[in-house]
Protein backbone atom coordinates (compact mmCIF):
# COMPACT_ATOMS: atom_id res chain seq x y z
CA UNK A 1 0.00 0.00 0.00
CA UNK A 2 0.86 3.65 -0.83
CA UNK A 3 2.63 6.05 2.11
CA UNK A 4 0.47 7.00 4.69
CA UNK A 5 -0.75 10.99 4.93
CA UNK A 6 -2.07 13.14 7.01
CA UNK A 7 -3.78 16.65 6.32
CA UNK A 8 -6.50 19.13 8.01
CA UNK A 9 -9.51 19.13 6.42
CA UNK A 10 -11.97 22.09 7.89
CA UNK A 11 -10.05 21.93 10.80
CA UNK A 12 -10.07 18.20 11.22
CA UNK A 13 -7.30 15.65 11.03
CA UNK A 14 -7.95 13.48 7.36
CA UNK A 15 -5.89 10.03 8.17
CA UNK A 16 -5.60 8.54 4.11
CA UNK A 17 -3.68 6.05 2.00
CA UNK A 18 -3.93 6.69 -1.61
CA UNK A 19 -5.15 4.50 -4.12
CA UNK A 20 -5.13 7.14 -7.13
CA UNK A 21 -4.70 10.56 -7.51
CA UNK A 22 -8.82 10.74 -6.15
CA UNK A 23 -9.57 7.25 -4.05
CA UNK A 24 -8.44 6.56 -0.79
CA UNK A 25 -8.84 4.36 2.19
CA UNK A 26 -9.26 7.19 5.05
CA UNK A 27 -8.99 5.81 8.55
CA UNK A 28 -12.69 5.85 10.25
CA UNK A 29 -14.20 6.46 7.08
CA UNK A 30 -16.54 3.54 5.64
CA UNK A 31 -14.45 1.25 7.42
CA UNK A 32 -11.83 1.64 5.23
CA UNK A 33 -13.30 0.76 2.34
CA UNK A 34 -12.02 2.74 -0.70
CA UNK A 35 -13.70 6.40 -1.09
CA UNK A 36 -13.37 9.32 -3.66
CA UNK A 37 -10.72 11.32 -1.38
CA UNK A 38 -12.43 14.07 0.92
CA UNK A 39 -16.11 12.75 0.90
CA UNK A 40 -17.42 9.31 2.40
CA UNK A 41 -18.51 7.84 -1.35
CA UNK A 42 -17.67 4.72 -1.74
CA UNK A 43 -16.00 3.67 -5.37
CA UNK A 44 -18.10 0.46 -4.85
CA UNK A 45 -21.58 2.31 -4.93
CA UNK A 46 -20.88 4.19 -8.06
CA UNK A 47 -19.32 1.36 -9.81
CA UNK A 48 -22.69 -0.46 -8.66
CA UNK A 49 -24.72 2.63 -10.44
CA UNK A 50 -22.52 2.43 -13.66
CA UNK A 51 -23.02 -1.23 -13.72
CA UNK A 52 -27.28 -0.59 -13.34
CA UNK A 53 -26.73 1.69 -16.66
CA UNK A 54 -26.61 4.99 -15.08
CA UNK A 55 -24.76 7.48 -16.94
CA UNK A 56 -21.87 8.98 -15.69
CA UNK A 57 -23.30 12.60 -15.62
CA UNK A 58 -26.02 11.57 -13.98
CA UNK A 59 -24.22 10.28 -11.53
CA UNK A 60 -21.86 13.06 -11.19
CA UNK A 61 -24.71 15.36 -10.46
CA UNK A 62 -26.05 13.31 -8.12
CA UNK A 63 -23.22 14.20 -6.14
CA UNK A 64 -23.43 17.62 -6.76
CA UNK A 65 -20.07 16.87 -8.36
CA UNK A 66 -18.14 16.45 -5.54
CA UNK A 67 -17.22 13.12 -7.21
CA UNK A 68 -15.90 14.40 -10.89
CA UNK A 69 -15.96 11.96 -14.15
CA UNK A 70 -11.77 11.49 -13.76
CA UNK A 71 -12.74 10.26 -10.56
CA UNK A 72 -15.15 7.83 -11.88
CA UNK A 73 -12.87 6.47 -14.72
CA UNK A 74 -9.91 6.18 -12.27
CA UNK A 75 -12.30 4.07 -10.24
CA UNK A 76 -13.21 1.96 -13.33
CA UNK A 77 -9.59 1.53 -14.34
CA UNK A 78 -8.13 0.52 -10.71
CA UNK A 79 -11.03 -2.12 -10.24
CA UNK A 80 -10.47 -3.21 -14.09
CA UNK A 81 -6.82 -3.46 -13.35
CA UNK A 82 -7.40 -5.34 -10.26
CA UNK A 83 -9.34 -7.60 -11.64
CA UNK A 84 -7.18 -8.66 -14.81
CA UNK A 85 -4.09 -8.72 -12.28
CA UNK A 86 -6.11 -11.58 -9.74
CA UNK A 87 -7.05 -13.78 -12.64
CA UNK A 88 -5.77 -17.28 -12.69
CA UNK A 89 -3.25 -19.04 -15.10
CA UNK A 90 -4.51 -20.61 -17.68
CA UNK A 91 -3.65 -24.06 -18.42
CA UNK A 92 -3.91 -26.35 -21.53
CA UNK A 93 -6.10 -29.32 -20.63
Amino acid sequence: MNRFFTEIVQGEPYHYYPIGKYIVRAVGVCGGRPTFKYTRIEIAGVLERLAAGEHIDSIVRGFRERVSKDAIYEAIGLVTSHFIETLPVLKAA
